[in-house]
């Protein structure tokens, strides 16, 4: 008789997610999302850079070269098609995130606004057309 003891399995914990944000010129890209919105770079891979990847606290947005356009004409603008969703914890962080961004020049595709589901939002619109919404509580 075995006296093998069985091991409860313990099921796999999801810990992140990495957006993948195309785009047309990795360094140039870098260099957005370091300087105007608060990120540090990761590493940029390559010569010339086909990859790269950039954080800001848990939020990590990878940068990959594209040669071609992705979407057609002003669909992603149009449809409103998000390539990144990075969330905070608190209305005050929201808030304070939106004016940090506006103080550095960004460029926004919808300004801070509240939602009807209770949240508040805004989308950054990156040098490539990349949407990236930023989202709290309304409060």
């Amino acid at each position: 008789m075995s006296t093998e003891v069985k091991q409860a399995a313990t099921a796999p914990i999801l810990n992140g997610t990495e957006a993948q944000l195309y785009v047309a010129d990795v360094r140039t890209s870098s260099d957005f999302f370091t300087s105007k919105l608060g990120f540090t770079a990761d590493f940029v891979y390559g010569d010339p850079p086909f990859y790269g990847m950039v954080r800001r606290d848990r939020a990590r947005l990878c940068l990959r070269l594209v040669c071609e356009p992705v979407f057609v004409g002003d669909n992603r603008q149009r449809e409103q098609l998000l390539s990144a969703s990075i969330t905070v914890d608190t209305a005050a962080e929201i808030k304070q995130l939106f004016l940090e961004f506006q103080s550095a020049g960004v460029t926004f595709h919808q300004g801070l606004k509240k939602e009807p589901w209770g949240a508040r939002n805004f989308i950054v619109l990156d040098p490539n057309g990349n949407l990236i919404l930023f989202a709290g509580p309304a409060g």
